[in-house]
């Protein structure tokens, strides 16, 4: 089911009355709607997927509470790679059989063995990066201790399946989505207009911006061949607002959904696209993300501490993991390897947490031109990474910075949709007014009055519904 689906305008009004209005007396049967909604909401992808979510649910609930019972050493630790192995087993087999398999078999052809790869028609289940990861959070904190294990299985499971974010996220922690689940909700109206504004703030990124640059991205990318590197360069910039507005975008309508149900997400974007570095861009994109591979595997690697190699060593792999994570393609490896490259010198230096604030004013308006500089910089690298992120194949990749890296790219885009760099020029207009806010319009009250301010959302709905692109799949439902 699609956030921008007729479906889920449906779906959602029915699920929010019978919460409020019918379970609100009781909470275990109000997590037990929850339950019932996820489900029903994640099955209408594939319904045989369901048997994964709660196998892993119940494992990780087993897990946790024989944790609990034991302090031997041994038996703990068997415990936490019994939830390890279930759950990276199941994705691992899902999303990258048919990888390991054709890289396996590449690998001998080049040694002039060459032999037929096993390859499964195998559907990768929507999500499932999610909710592995969300699911194995809970049992390494449990074994940590950091967690006490929950004995309410009912709440676990709408942990798991919470239908807002199960399937692009943000991955939540157990630390701070699983207690939302002990507690009686109580309906805040502040919170729920809150929601809501979010929400209609995620639609216009999905459908305004995300969907309207999707069709030039899929037309350039798709014929890189016959355009020239001025083009190409234009078509990695609209792939840089697709996928920002679609996630994002995403994130913003799961963020602003639990908050009609009463529960608080994590942020997960923080204007990534202000940022005056690449280390700044990795604190604000994606942040549900970066912080888990920070907390689960930098961290426990050691992090910061030891010699500069070693902090490089760790860098690198988790890097070169997150672009592992997001696909079975050598081409998001070589994504995450990229941005490890630029983010050596600022490893190096030290500078890797220079910029920790959101940039400042000046003059109202602007930013200093030393930040301005530092912004226009980080974005054309960071849009020169996506181009790896987007490719079909390493090919591609090297086909397409080549042409852009060509004297082609001084010559005039073969594609300019001017109405299209419009809407992105809004779009960023009123991000950068609204930056030090959780999402862009969310402090509006402070900006405009009533009036001004309801004339601002209908002109929100009027331009979704008028100069909305064609319908797209969130990208990240492939992840």
């Amino acid at each position: 089911m699609l956030f921008n689906s007729v479906d889920f305008a449906i779906f959602l009004p029915i699920v929010f009355v019978i919460y409020w209005f019918i379970t609100n007396r009781n909470l275990k049967l109000q997590n037990a709607l929850i339950v019932v909604a996820s489900y029903f909401f994640y099955g209408l992808w594939d319904w045989r997927f369901l048997s994964l979510i709660a196998f892993s649910t119940l494992v990780d609930f087993f897990v946790g509470n024989v944790l609990s019972r034991t302090e031997n050493k041994a038996k703990r630790k068997l415990l936490l790679y019994t939830s390890i192995i279930v759950n990276l087993g199941f994705l691992g087999f899902f999303k990258y059989f048919n990888f390991f398999a054709e890289s396996f078999s590449d690998a001998f052809t080049l040694l002039g063995r060459p032999i037929d790869p096993t390859r499964l028609n195998i559907i990768l289940p929507v999500g499932i990066s999610f909710y592995t990861f969300q699911t194995l959070s809970y049992t390494i904190d449990v074994y940590k201790k950091k967690l006490e294990p929950t004995q309410d299985i009912i709440a676990f499971s709408a942990f798991v399946s919470f239908f807002p974010q199960l399937v692009a996220g943000p991955i939540e922690r157990a630390t701070n989505l699983l207690p939302q689940f002990y507690v009686k909700r109580q309906f805040n109206y502040i919170q729920a207009v809150s929601g809501l504004r979010q929400v209609l703030w995620g639609l216009f990124k999905k459908v305004i911006i995300a969907d309207n640059c999707a069709t030039y991205a899929n037309l350039i990318f798709n014929n890189s061949d016959n355009y020239n590197g001025s083009t190409l360069l234009l078509g990695a910039l609209f792939f840089s607002f697709q996928i920002y507005g679609d996630f994002s975008g995403y994130s913003d309508i799961a963020i602003g959904t639990s908050r009609l149900f009463g529960f608080n997400l994590m942020n997960n974007f923080s204007f990534p696209y202000f940022s005056r570095d690449i280390a700044e861009f990795w604190r604000r994109w994606h942040i549900s993300l970066s912080t888990w591979f920070r907390d689960y595997l930098y961290i426990p690697l050691g992090g910061s501490k030891g010699n500069m190699l070693k902090r490089i060593r760790n860098t690198f792999i988790v890097f070169v993991i997150s672009g592992f994570w997001h696909g079975a393609n050598w081409t998001f490896i070589f994504w995450g390897l990229l941005n490890s490259i630029l983010f050596l010198p600022l490893l190096l230096t030290n500078n890797n947490r220079r910029n920790i604030e959101t940039v400042e004013l000046r003059h109202k308006i602007f930013a200093p031109k030393k930040d301005t500089v530092k912004i226009v910089i980080t974005f054309i690298l960071v849009t020169l990474t996506w181009v790896s992120f987007r490719a079909e194949n390493m090919h591609h990749v090297f086909i397409y910075y080549g042409k852009i890296f060509s004297v082609s790219l001084f010559k005039m885009p073969e594609v300019l949709p001017i109405d299209v760099l419009g809407l992105i020029i809004v779009f960023l207009f009123i991000e950068w007014v609204g930056r030090f806010g959780n999402y862009a319009i969310e402090n509006i009250g402070n900006i405009m009055n009533k009036p001004w301010r309801w004339a601002f959302y209908i002109a929100l709905i009027i331009s979704i519904i008028v100069l909305g692109g064609e319908q797209q799949e969130f990208i990240y439902f492939q992840f």
